[in-house]
């Protein structure tokens, strides 16, 4: 999405010499070139295309389109083989495309091989899961402001994540009623 998106801006600053402006048609279609294409609306797709015929004059943004609709395509595909062999395809075109952005998320890729493609071997496993947590991590200790004592850090963690754990209630201790005295 960041080379469509790159490509896009140096399109606009190339064929308007300025930075895309409301009215301006690669400008207005940003949105829809980020979406799949199979979730575009038939109005999308009409929206997109009169676009790119106006202010893509060399097709490239068009071609920078496809290439994210590709890699997309290939975690789309159900069957994890045919996925992979679809990407093993796909990155020796995008290495050797005219376009230098995605040349260069061709070479991106082409460096990455093994790790891009192993996602199909594991059975589409994602450290995404992970990372989240990291994230949630990292906010609630800058919301704490430094705690110094870990287990203080420990159960606002827990708190937050509203994990469940068993609560030992102190004891009441049992006394006398006090007397009143009047």
């Amino acid at each position: 999405m960041q080379a469509l998106d790159e490509v896009r801006r140096r399109v606009q600053q190339q064929t308007l010499a300025r930075r895309g402006h409301a009215g301006d048609p690669l400008y207005e279609a940003r949105r829809v070139l980020r979406r799949r294409a199979d979730r575009l609306t038939p109005k999308a797709l009409d929206r997109l295309q009169a676009a790119l015929a106006v202010g893509d004059p060399d097709g490239e943004v068009a071609i920078a389109w496809w290439a994210v609709q590709q890699i997309c395509l290939a975690y789309a595909i159900a069957d994890p083989a045919a996925g992979k062999a679809h990407a093993a395809e796909l990155i020796p075109k995008l290495a050797s495309c005219p376009i230098p952005e995605v040349a260069r998320l061709g070479r991106t890729l082409t460096t990455w091989r093994r790790e891009y493609l192993a996602y199909f071997d594991t059975g589409r496993a994602s450290n995404g899961p992970t990372e989240a947590i990291n994230l949630l991590i990292e906010k609630i200790r800058r919301v704490g402001h430094g705690y110094r004592n870990w287990h203080n850090y420990r159960l606002r963690l827990l708190l937050h994540c509203g994990i469940q754990w068993p609560t030992l209630l102190t004891p009441r201790i049992r006394r006398r009623r006090p007397r009143l005295v009047a």
